[in-house]
Parts: structure tokens; C-alpha cells; sequence
């Protein structure tokens, strides 16, 4: 598995397409909302930026970067010799997966703790982090669900978008305009519940007690999307 992490890291590192991608955009599109903290604070709270500043990293950097990178491993079957060595199959999806998460868990880190210091820090840190940790959790198994309809790298420019644009618009949705109206639908959406969760552990106001129920919407999307992922992901490029 550290094997085709560390040949994967270098992968990134050399295609400059997945590098901007993957690192460069979604940092700078992040860096932007955290610059702009007061203006986009008055939309919603301190809270909904981080919200927002995850769902950018991991939609665009994580997801959308990890179905490009599987359906051009397919595609090239990379995937297929991989199976032929010694490697499980959970090994090499672990290992080629493991890059970008940790590229995409430093970044959102790094921001929200820059964040923390230029705006508010968090009232409930420990909240803040399993909120990103689920949600990053989430990202990954659509990814691989996406994964399994994508075609080739091409074609994921399309098939990332509704969930890419989705869980963003989501974030902001529920972020500028709480979960007081259409609460079980907010939180029902891929992202929805972790939006509300990392907001109200951010600002405060919230019993920690209460907030950890909206964890539950964020687990079952992962598994739900693990599910389908089992059932649609491919080794080899279809016929």
C-alpha cells in the first residue's frame, strides 16, 4: 500500500493539470473565503466559512481528483496489473486514495487554523474535527461510487460535476440560511448535516451533546456510498 502511495504522491506531483486541481485552486478559492471572512461572515457566520472552506477542498480537491485518477488508472489498466501483484484489492484503492486525503486533511486544516486565528477560533474543536473527518470520509466513498460510472478522465469532468456543485451549494445553502425551514431535507443532503454541525460547533451556542446527532446523516451517506461503490466500481475498462 505505501508503495503505490509514495508512486502516487509523485504522480500528482508531476501532472500539473491534477496539481492545480487537486492543491492549487481549491486552496486559493479557500484562502479567498478566509480573507474575506467579514464580508462573507455577514452571509452567515465564521462557522459557515469553514463549512464552506471543507466542501471546497474536498469536493475539488479530493473527489473531483480521485475519480479523474482512478478512471485514468483503469483506463491505462493500471488497475488490472496492480490486481496481479501482491496487493489486495483494498490495499491498492488504500493506496492510491491516500495522497490525495492527506493533501486534502493538511489543506483544510491548515486553513481552518488560520481561520481560527484572523476570525474566531472554535467553540467545540473536538466537534470541528469529526465533522471534517466524517465529511472527508463521505467525499471519498463518492468518489469511488462516481468512480465506477466514469468512463475515462474526460468523461469525469462531467460525472464529478452534480455531486461536486452539489455538496458546495449545499454547504452554502444550509450555511446562509440554517436548518429553521425544510430541516430533515437540509439535513438529509450530502453535506447538509455536516454543514450544520460544523457551524454550530464553531459558534457556539449549541449543547455539544446535541450537534453529535448530525454526525448520523454524514456516516450513513458513507455507507450508502461505500455500497454503491461496491456494487458499480470496475477494475477494468468497459466493453
Amino acid at each position: 500500500m505505501l508503495a503505490i502511495a509514495r508512486s502516487e504522491l509523485i504522480q500528482i506531483f508531476r501532472n500539473r493539470l491534477i496539481l492545480v486541481t487537486s492543491m492549487i485552486m481549491p486552496a486559493a478559492i479557500s484562502a479567498f473565503f478566509v480573507y474575506r471572512h467579514e464580508v462573507f461572515a455577514q452571509l452567515g457566520s465564521i462557522g459557515y466559512i469553514a463549512a464552506v472552506v471543507l466542501f471546497t477542498i474536498t469536493a475539488v480537491g479530493l473527489y473531483a481528483s480521485t475519480v479523474t485518477t482512478l478512471a485514468s488508472r483503469r483506463q491505462n489498466l493500471f488497475l488490472k496489473r496492480l490486481r496481479s501483484t501482491a496487493a489486495g484489492d483494498i490495499g491498492i484503492i488504500a493506496g492510491l486514495l491516500l495522497p490525495a486525503t492527506l493533501i486534502a486533511v493538511v489543506q483544510v486544516g491548515a486553513i481552518l487554523t488560520v481561520l481560527a486565528v484572523v476570525a474566531a477560533a472554535p467553540v467545540h474543536v473536538a466537534l470541528v474535527v469529526a465533522g471534517v473527518l466524517a465529511s472527508v470520509a463521505m467525499m471519498i466513498g463518492l468518489a469511488l461510487a462516481t468512480a465506477g460510472l466514469t468512463n475515462s478522465p474526460e468523461h469525469a469532468q462531467v460525472t464529478t460535476l452534480p455531486v461536486m456543485l452539489g455538496v458546495i451549494g449545499i454547504a452554502s445553502w444550509v450555511g446562509i440560511s440554517g436548518t429553521e425551514e425544510l430541516t430533515l431535507l437540509k439535513r438529509l443532503l450530502p453535506g447538509g448535516a455536516a454543514t450544520e454541525l460544523i457551524t454550530a460547533a464553531w459558534n457556539g451556542g449549541t449543547p455539544a451533546s446535541e450537534s453529535l446527532i448530525l454526525l448520523a446523516p454524514t456516516i450513513a451517506w458513507v455507507i450508502v456510498a461505500i455500497a454503491l461503490a461496491t456494487r458499480m466500481f470496475r477494475w477494468e475498462p468497459r466493453r
